[in-house]
């Protein structure tokens, strides 16, 4: 991960201990350096489950923060404020702490510009924008349509995401929470495989990391990328019209 990584000054390194008590506040901040300059703000986040850490470096972020630390307790946090400081172009570090991770993010450091590529005319359209969006979402909270008994619930499920592979009106965004995440472990072969055609036609496919982290099945997760409810629901949000399966 990018940026330059941020040393604390002598004594302070109690801040980042989850035994401190008091020393361990959120608002705490504190200077770099003996001589000044740039201050740093400190979030403790331990114990917190995303999408908290992440509205709470995105607050701090929109507010001018220029720099900022978030210590976080699961790898699910990490890799969504790694995530954040992709997305808004801002230098990102990350250091081991006693119990976590302390995620730095220095505004001044600019990541990598993401390299900009002429659009394929070929490319499908996935829906036109409009007063209240773009596209449509496809959101998907259970591993079988409706509740009937057997096997046909999942079987409907398995056609209707072939259905959407296939029908030439790719979803904007495929977003899988709660038993959904099931649809995409390993062993869901027909699902996966569906879903990858998706995601060649640009769908952008994201799937809960706390539900995934509630059923154990993280390291089981064959397609899709592992996301938040922040970002799940601003997909929502995006969209002009968002489907329920």
């Amino acid at each position: 991960m990018r940026g330059a990584r941020h040393s604390l000054p002598e004594g302070r390194d109690r801040l980042l201990d989850r035994r401190s008590g008091p020393a361990r506040n959120p608002h705490r901040r504190l200077h770099r350096n003996a001589v000044g300059g740039p201050i740093m703000k400190i979030i403790d986040a331990f114990g917190k489950q995303c999408p908290l850490p992440l509205v709470m470096a995105k607050k701090e972020l929109d507010a001018g923060c220029t720099e900022l630390a978030v210590q976080v307790d699961n790898e699910t946090a990490v890799k969504n404020l790694s995530r954040l400081g992709e997305k808004q172009g801002i230098g990102v570090s990350v250091d081991a702490i006693e119990g976590g991770w302390l995620v730095s993010f220095a505004v001044g450091e600019r990541a990598e510009a993401v390299e900009l590529t002429t659009p394929d005319a070929a490319a499908p359209v996935q829906g036109a924008c409009g007063p209240m969006g773009c596209g449509y979402a496809v959101f998907i909270k259970s591993d079988a349509i409706g509740t009937s008994e057997g096997e046909l619930g999942g079987n409907l499920m398995k056609m209707a995401l072939y259905t959407l592979s296939e029908a030439g009106d790719p979803p904007a965004s495929l977003l899988f929470m709660n038993e959904g995440v099931k649809l995409l472990v390993e062993g869901q072969d027909q699902n996966i495989e569906s879903v990858r055609k998706l995601m060649e036609q640009g769908t952008e496919v994201l799937v809960c990391g706390t539900c995934l982290d509630f059923y154990g099945l993280k390291e089981k997760l064959a397609v899709g990328e592992v996301s938040n409810m922040y970002d799940i629901l601003g997909r929502m949000r995006e969209a002009a019209k968002v489907i329920e399966l």
